[in-house]
């Protein structure tokens, strides 16, 4: 289908593939029945296809809240973020933040919570979505002259595509969501990367954060989809472990530029893998 060219992704999520595009879209089959995405983060692979019937999840609650209310209320997010903007400091910022410290957060209304994630988003350093081992968001601010904290128009188009029937926000498992896959659908696959080194470990962005053993996990999925003959691309790290585990697949090695590093000098370029199947290839 051709898609809403105002839809982008309205967060910046850690390994967000928007930069990688060019390459995962010759990847994806020209038709499936549905489109399934079960990490989905920034969705900058769901929001560039716009399917018809989709089914997409996260783990983290507080963005799957940011979708479900950009979907429902979108002029009432508006009007909370434009409030945002006008006030923005950096005291602003961390009275802000501090919200989800007080013992009354989970009574907050989801639209105020949605409309806090995007503004801490939008304005942290390295707009980056990172909570500490209590769940509490802990990105510090990042001074930006002029962030783009309203995007109204963005979020008026996006509304109104997860609007449609055939559109699913889930929140949970990704298992879960894929056992819901049938033959005829199409599964991209955005887990938590493999660390390529100790120091380069992030999984903040979940208390959970996601393990060797999770990947381990995450490939036995992979095998029961190839079972069903569902095709499948993940984006995962270039590393040993992932191309040992994968090494029965197609793999193609692509790059990627990379800006979370506390150290600067190692940011830039990396490898990133895309391991697909697509059954009627075999």
């Amino acid at each position: 289908m051709a898609g809403n060219i105002e839809i982008s992704p309205i967060v910046k999520w850690v390994g967000g593939k928007r930069q990688l595009l060019a390459d995962i879209m010759p990847l994806i089959p020209k038709k499936y029945s549905t489109y399934i995405e079960p990490f989905v983060g920034g969705g900058a692979v769901f929001f560039e296809l716009q399917p018809k019937k989709a089914i997409i999840n996260d783990y983290n609650s507080e963005l799957i809240n940011v979708y479900l209310t950009v979907r429902d209320s979108a002029e009432e997010l508006i009007a909370l973020l434009e409030k945002h903007n006008a006030q923005n400091s950096e005291e602003y910022f961390y009275e802000i933040r501090a919200m989800d410290r007080r013992a009354d957060y989970e009574e907050i209304s989801n639209t105020v919570k949605a409309a806090r994630i995007i503004y801490l988003n939008k304005t942290c350093y390295n707009g980056l979505y990172r909570v500490n081992m209590a769940g509490q968001f802990n990105a510090p601010y990042g001074k930006y002259k002029n962030p783009n904290i309203i995007n109204a128009d963005t979020i008026r188009a996006m509304s109104k595509y997860l609007q449609r029937k055939g559109v699913e926000i889930c929140n949970g498992d990704y298992k879960e969501v894929l056992k819901r896959a049938r033959r005829g659908a199409f599964v991209y696959l955005d887990p938590p990367y493999m660390p390529i080194s100790l120091s380069s470990s992030f999984t903040g962005y979940t208390e959970n954060g996601f393990s060797y053993e999770q990947q381990e996990c995450l490939k036995k999925e992979c095998d029961k989809l190839r079972a069903k003959k569902i095709a499948f691309l993940q984006s995962n790290s270039d590393c040993p472990e992932i191309r040992s585990l994968y090494k029965d697949y197609e793999i193609r090695t692509v790059q990627a530029k990379r800006s979370i590093n506390s150290n600067a000098a190692k940011r830039g370029e990396i490898s990133e893998v895309l391991i697909y199947y697509a059954p009627d290839k075999e």
